[in-house]
């Protein structure tokens, strides 16, 4: 497979994939722009780790309950091997199928802002905790990170080994479920805390790395709406792995829900608890199968009102004199929550 071919070809009149290789890097004329205003997004919202202030978090920590570092740490190292596989995932498996200029460029650029995430993870780690090496050399011990990494690599092993239409649609989908759903019970224990005034600076860079997450599933779920228009075969694809697909995503939610009861099996935080994050990816998961014709209901109300701030705020301020974080007192126990544990929090 040569990288650069003089077959001169009109890629407006080629498929997303399995078409020709793309030889000139031209976007004056393109057949999907939405993937030129994807990216156009995406580069709009360039950030550096370094440039989040997080030298309070370090104290924060020391100040956290044990099972408060366990649930902070845990997530840490889940986020690092997710985005260490989905870093190198799409531009692997996804780009030598790829046919059309403006799709490979948001390839790219997705994989770059993946690359960003993963710095800010070591950013976080080495301002945070003495001895960085343990919280990397634990990672790969603990069963429910792997188990979880393996269930998206599968997919693109699959594409990789035996590049089909059949295999790309299932991992669009895997991927979709990924990019949509299994950060978010991470995302919002750091949100968590940082509503009570502790590790902001956490919350901070997990604010812009969720921001960078909806435009990569926004792109996932352009391809799945896409491929069946252009091409009948995806179309009969999409019909005939449409419960497999389903399953992909209850097993996510599976994944999820176990992960929360890993997470607060030594105890809750103030304001969360492993069942309202159990009906909170269930909401997420009910809107992402939705949004892509999976579900034909789109679910109730979200059992984390307070999030939405974080997820869908507009500027993000990165200085620490800036911090526009307000904390709230939630509740006053640290196990069940009940009715009134929200009550002061501002949506």
């Amino acid at each position: 497979m040569s990288v650069f071919h003089t077959k001169k070809i009109d890629f407006t009149t080629q498929p997303a994939f399995f078409g020709p290789r793309v030889n000139i890097a031209r976007y004056d004329k393109q057949r999907y722009r939405i993937f030129e205003t994807l990216t156009d997004k995406q580069l709009g919202f360039f950030w550096r780790p370094e440039e989040v202030d997080i030298s309070r978090d370090s104290k924060d920590f020391k100040n956290l309950t044990d099972h408060e570092q366990h649930i902070f740490t845990s997530n840490l190292k889940r986020q690092i091997l997710l985005d260490s596989v989905q870093g190198r995932g799409p531009v692997e498996t996804f780009m030598p199928l790829c046919s059309l200029p403006e799709l490979e460029n948001w390839l790219v650029t997705w994989a770059f802002s993946e690359t960003i995430h993963s710095r800010s993870y070591t950013h976080i780690i080495r301002n945070v905790y003495s001895d960085p090496s343990k919280v990397f050399d634990e990672m790969l011990d603990i069963k429910e990170i792997v188990d979880c990494a393996k269930s998206i690599s599968k997919y693109y092993d699959d594409l990789s080994e035996n590049p089909t239409k059949e295999n790309l649609w299932m991992a669009l989908n895997a991927v979709n479920a990924l990019e949509g759903i299994r950060f978010y019970v991470s995302f919002a224990c750091s949100w968590a805390f940082a509503e009570l005034k502790k590790m902001e600076g956490n919350a901070k860079i997990i604010k812009f790395i969720a921001r960078d997450e909806n435009v990569h599933m926004a792109s996932t779920q352009q391809l799945i709406k896409l491929l069946p228009k252009e091409d009948k075969e995806y179309a009969k694809i999409a019909i005939d792995k449409a419960d497999e697909v389903k399953q992909i995503f209850r097993d996510v939610l599976d994944q999820e829900k176990a992960w929360a009861e890993y997470l607060f099996k030594e105890g809750s935080m103030i304001g969360l608890n492993a069942e309202l994050l159990g009906e909170y990816v269930e909401w997420l998961g009910n809107k992402r199968m939705y949004a892509i014709g999976l579900s034909n209901e789109r679910g109730g109300s979200d059992p984390l009102p307070w999030t939405q701030k974080w997820i869908s705020g507009a500027e993000v301020q990165v200085a620490p004199q800036e911090t526009e974080i307000t904390s709230y007192i939630v509740g006053g126990i640290k196990k069940d929550l009940d009715d009134d544990t929200f009550k002061d929090f501002s949506f």
